[in-house]
C-alpha cells in the first residue's frame, strides 16, 4: 500500500474556560481506552497495548494468499466484509493472513473471487492491494491482523527460510517491503517470519545455512529497522537434540538459545500443534493420554510462559473432531490455554487452524457451504476468546460466578459416571463448566451435564463442580457428590445397533436396537458414543437423552428396561448434521 491508513487523531483539547466562569470545571478523567488501541510490545510473557494493558490474542487463521488463488480463499462465494463480520460476531479478535512471496512479484493478480453483488470494490486490484483491503476492513471494525510468511512460492511449504529460487535476501526483502507497507497502520500487529521450520533446520547448531534461530534474528531485525513497533513472531523448529516435535512446534531449545533482537519487547514465540486427524504422534496411545499433554507442551513451549521468558503464541492448531482421541485433545489444550489472570490476562495468545473449511486435514470454523458455523468446534473454543482483547467480554469484570449446586450423580456404569447439576449465576454471564474428580480437572462443559468415563469397577468417586465467566473468574467449588461404579459384571450383556431411518438436508431420523446377549434379563441399560462428526440430537422417545459435547448417552425409560434374553428393545430420536453423516459406535451396558 502506497498510503498507509492514517492513525486515529488524538482528541482535541477541551474548550477554554470563559472569563466569567468563577472557577474552572472540575477535570472529567478521561476514559481509559479499549484494550487492544495501538501498536503492541511484550513485557515478560505479557503482550500489552500501548497503554500497558495487557491483551490477548484469540483469532482464526485465514487462508490462500500464499496458494496460487493469491487472495484468500471463499471470496468465490462470499464478500469478504461479510466473513470478517462474522468473524469478529463470533468473538474472534485476530487474523492470521499466511502469504508466499509470490504475492510481490510484479503483475500477480488474485482469481476465484465473484464480483457479482460482493467484493466489489476488488475488482482490478493486484493481491497486495487486496491485502490492503483485508488490512483496513480489519483495522474499521475492531480485529488485528498478524501477517504470515506461509511459503516462499506457491507451490508448497519448505523446510527452510529459503530456496534455490527464492533465496534469503528474497525473503527479508518482502518481509521489510510489509513492515514498511503497514507503517503507521496499528491493524498489523506483527509478522510471522516463517511457518514451521523443519528437519533439517536446526535451533542454535550455529550453521548459518540451517540455524533458524539465528535467520529469525536477522530477518526480525530488518523488520523492525523498518517498522520498530511491530511484533516479530518466530516459531519453533522439528528437532532439538534429538527430540522431535510438530514442524514448528519445537521450542526447547529457546531457553538456552534465545532470541535476541535489536528492539527489546517486541519477540513472541510461536508453537503449533495438531491432533491425529493431521498425523499420528506416539503421545496419542500412551496409556496416559490425556494427562500426559500438560508435560509435554510445557516441554516443548509451554516452559518459556512459565517461565515468565516470553509470551507465547499458538498459531496453529486444529482438528476435525472426527475422532475421540482429537475431541478429547483438544478439551485438555483449551484448558492449558485458558487464562490465569483478571481480565483475560497473563494468557498463551492463539490462532485456530483455521477459518476455512477447505482444510483437508482439518476442516474450519465454517462449514462447507462457507456460511454456516461448525457450532460443535467453534463451541470448544468458547472459554478462550477475548472478543474485546483484553477478558473475553469480560471487560472490567472481576466477580466470579456463584457455586453450582445440586450436583448429583445421574447414571452410573462399571466405567462412567454421569453428573448433573443446577445452572450458576454471574454478573456477566455464565461460560462453562470444570469439572473436578478427587481434585483433579476430569473436564469441561458449557453445559450442565457431564460423562467422566474411563473410570474403574466398585469404586466410590467424588466430584465438584466450579463455573467460571468469560473473564476467567473462577466460582467457589460445589458441595462434593460421591458415586460409585458398578461391578464389572453390570457391563456384559447387550449389544446396540444403528440405523439412519430417514435422512434430508441438515436432517435425519435413526433407530437403536438393543439386544440382551446375557442370560438372564436386564434391570437397566445404556447406550453411548461419541459423534464422530457435526451431529446433534433434537428429540428422542423411549429413552432418556443426555449429553456432553459429543458424548451422547441414552439411558432406558422404565417401559423398555427389563429385556429377556435374546430379546430386544429400541428407541430412536431426531437430529440435525452438518457436512457429512457418518454413523457412531455405539457400545451399550446393561445390568
Amino acid at each position: 500500500m502506497l498510503v498507509a491508513m492514517t492513525a486515529a487523531q488524538p482528541a482535541t483539547a477541551a474548550s477554554k474556560p470563559t472569563a466569567a466562569a468563577s472557577k474552572p470545571a472540575a477535570a472529567v478523567p478521561e476514559p481509559a481506552a479499549a484494550a487492544g488501541a495501538g501498536y503492541w510490545h511484550t513485557s515478560g510473557r505479557d503482550i500489552l497495548d500501548s497503554a500497558n494493558q495487557p491483551v490477548r490474542i484469540a483469532g482464526v487463521n485465514w487462508f490462500g494468499f500464499e496458494t496460487n488463488n493469491y487472495v484468500v480463499h471463499g471470496l468465490w462465494t462470499r464478500d469478504y466484509k461479510s466473513m470478517m463480520d462474522q468473524m469478529k460476531s463470533l468473538g474472534y479478535n485476530t487474523i492470521r493472513l499466511p502469504y508466499s512471496d509470490d504475492i510481490f512479484k510484479p503483475g500477480t493478480m488474485p482469481n476465484s473471487i465473484n464480483f457479482y453483488q460482493m467484493n466489489t470494490d476488488l475488482q482490478g486490484l493486484t493481491s497486495l492491494q487486496v491485502m490492503d483491503k483485508i488490512v483496513d476492513y480489519a483495522g474499521a471494525i475492531g480485529l488485528k491482523v498478524i501477517l504470515d510468511r506461509h511459503r516462499p512460492d506457491s507451490s508448497g511449504q519448505s523446510a527452510l527460510w529459503y530456496t534455490p529460487t527464492v533465496p534469503e535476501s528474497t525473503w527479508i526483502n518482502d518481509l521489510t517491503a510489509l513492515a514498511t507497507r503497514y507503517q503507521g497502520n496499528p491493524t498489523v500487529v506483527g509478522i510471522d517470519l516463517h511457518n514451521e521450520p523443519h528437519d533439517p533446520a536446526c535451533w542454535g547448531c550455529g550453521d548459518v545455512t540451517i540455524d533458524w534461530r539465528l535467520a529469525a534474528e536477522r530477518a526480525g531485525n530488518a523488520v523492525l529497522a523498518a517498522n520498530p513497533h511491530l511484533l516479530i513472531f518466530v516459531e519453533g523448529v522439528q528437532t532439538y537434540n534429538g527430540s522431535s516435535y510438530w514442524w514448528g512446534g519445537n521450542l526447547q531449545g529457546a531457553g538456552a538459545y534465545p532470541v535476541v533482537l535489536n528492539v527489546p519487547n517486541q519477540l513472541v514465540y510461536s508453537a503449533h500443534d495438531y491432533a491425529t486427524s493431521v498425523a499420528s504422534q506416539p503421545w496419542f496411545t500412551d496409556p496416559s493420554f490425556p494427562a500426559n499433554m500438560p508435560g509435554i507442551w510445557d516441554k516443548n513451549w509451554g516452559y518459556l510462559f512459565e517461565t515468565n521468558t516470553a509470551p507465547v503464541w499458538v498459531g496453529e492448531f486444529g482438528t476435525t473432531l472426527a475422532s475421540t482421541t482429537d475431541q478429547v485433545w483438544l478439551k485438555a489444550l483449551v484448558s492449558y490455554l485458558r487464562p490465569t489472570g483478571t481480565y483475560g490476562a497473563d494468557s498463551y495468545q492463539w490462532t485456530f487452524w483455521s477459518w476455512n473449511p477447505d482444510s483437508g486435514d482439518t476442516g474450519g470454523i465454517l462449514n462447507d457451504d462457507w456460511t454456516t458455523v461448525d457450532t460443535v468446534k467453534d463451541g470448544y473454543l468458547a472459554t478462550i476468546k477475548a472478543p474485546g482483547f483484553g477478558g473475553g467480554g469480560g471487560g472490567g469484570d472481576s466477580t466470579p460466578p456463584t457455586a453450582p449446586t445440586g450436583v448429583a450423580a445421574t447414571v452410573s456404569t462399571s466405567t462412567s459416571v454421569a453428573l448433573s447439576w443446577t445452572a450458576s449465576t454471574d454478573n456477566v454471564g455464565v461460560t462453562g463448566y470444570d469439572v473436578y474428580r478427587g481434585g483433579v480437572l476430569a473436564g469441561t462443559t458449557t453445559g450442565t451435564t457431564f460423562t467422566d468415563t474411563g473410570l474403574s469397577p466398585s469404586t466410590a468417586y467424588t466430584y465438584t463442580v466450579k463455573a467460571f465467566d468469560a473473564a476467567g473468574n473462577l466460582s467457589p467449588a460445589s458441595a462434593p457428590a460421591t458415586a460409585t461404579t458398578q461391578g464389572a459384571g453390570a457391563d456384559s450383556g447387550c449389544t446396540a445397533a444403528y440405523a439412519v431411518t430417514n435422512q434430508w438436508n441438515n436432517g435425519f431420523t435413526a433407530t437403536v436396537t438393543i439386544t440382551d446377549t446375557g442370560t438372564a434379563a436386564t434391570r437397566g441399560w445404556q447406550v453411548g458414543w461419541t459423534w464422530p462428526g457435526g451431529q446433534q440430537v433434537t428429540n428422542a422417545w423411549n429413552a432418556t437423552e443426555a449429553h456432553s459435547g459429543q458424548s451422547e448417552t441414552f439411558t432406558a425409560v422404565s417401559s423398555d428396561a427389563v429385556i429377556a434374553p435374546a430379546g430386544t428393545t429400541s428407541f430412536g430420536f431426531q437430529g440435525s448434521y452438518s457436512g457429512a453423516n457418518p454413523a457412531p459406535t455405539p457400545v451399550c451396558t446393561a445390568s
